[in-house]
């Protein structure tokens, strides 16, 4: 299921109800049909997991950061978790592969790999129920891509609750909450709330205009860079042919 709406609407408050950040005052919440308010929270936070937008890694190794040093997890489930999220080839061709230092909050590396990094943790720790909150939402088209690879795995045979930003990344969802002031104002299928002509709609269409526009710019752009070199190179054995022989 996906929840998507504009900043302030009260996805991220669903959330930290889920998880018993803290208790709803009214309805309810419920987990395999019991209320998450009769959950013990350890008990109940050991089914989540947590994909954020801001990654944390701390200070220590490239395996520390995947398996939080739990006894659990051993290297070669660790191995198996980097693969499924694609993080695996990266990760192989450092120096220390798995031993390689991460320097606080993962300033070494790129937003996508801290993302797939995060990824890794999750499958590792394989939850019943998986929270991606704005999970794609800070890495380019390219980065996304491979994420939305590594997504097919981290959704497989489990519960996922999915806030968006990228209306792209939640067209295949069962069902989809648009939630608007704190209220769901519209729910559905990527194409139901499409032919709605809603909300939904709306955002969409103003997001794919973006995103058109975006991916034009980048072409002209890639093009002009190519005439650029054709022209450097075609200037260049001319200068070189007009100079004197000594």
């Amino acid at each position: 299921m996906a929840l998507v709406g504009a900043t302030g609407g009260g996805k991220t408050s669903i959330i930290s109800a889920l998880g018993r950040f803290y208790d709803i005052e009214r309805g309810a919440i419920v987990v395999d049909g019991i209320d998450v308010r009769e959950w013990d929270k350890q008990a109940l936070r050991r089914h989540l997991g947590l994909v954020l937008q801001d990654v944390f890694l701390f200070s220590g190794d490239i395996a520390a950061n995947i398996t939080l040093r739990d006894p659990r997890i051993d290297h070669q489930k660790m191995v198996e978790a980097a693969r499924r999220a694609h993080i695996a080839p990266f990760i192989e061709r450092l120096p220390n592969q798995y031993g390689e230092e991460v320097q606080e909050r993962g300033s070494t590396l790129s937003q996508g790999q801290r993302q797939l990094l995060s990824f890794a943790r999750a499958l590792a720790f394989d939850p019943r129920i998986l929270i991606l909150d704005e999970a794609t939402s800070s890495v380019d088209t390219e980065t996304e891509l491979l994420i939305q690879d590594a997504l097919q795995e981290l959704l497989k045979d489990r519960t996922a609750l999915i806030i968006a930003h990228r209306l792209s990344t939640i067209k295949n969802a069962d069902r989809i909450l648009v939630i608007h002031k704190g209220e769901i104002w519209e729910q559905g299928t990527h194409s139901e709330l499409l032919g709605q002509g809603g909300l939904y709609s709306r955002l969409y269409d103003l997001q794919y205009r973006f995103q058109e526009a975006e991916g034009q710019e980048q072409g002209a752009w890639r093009a002009e860079q190519g005439a650029r070199g054709r022209d450097h190179g075609a200037k260049g054995p001319s200068a070189k042919s007009s100079e004197p022989s000594v």
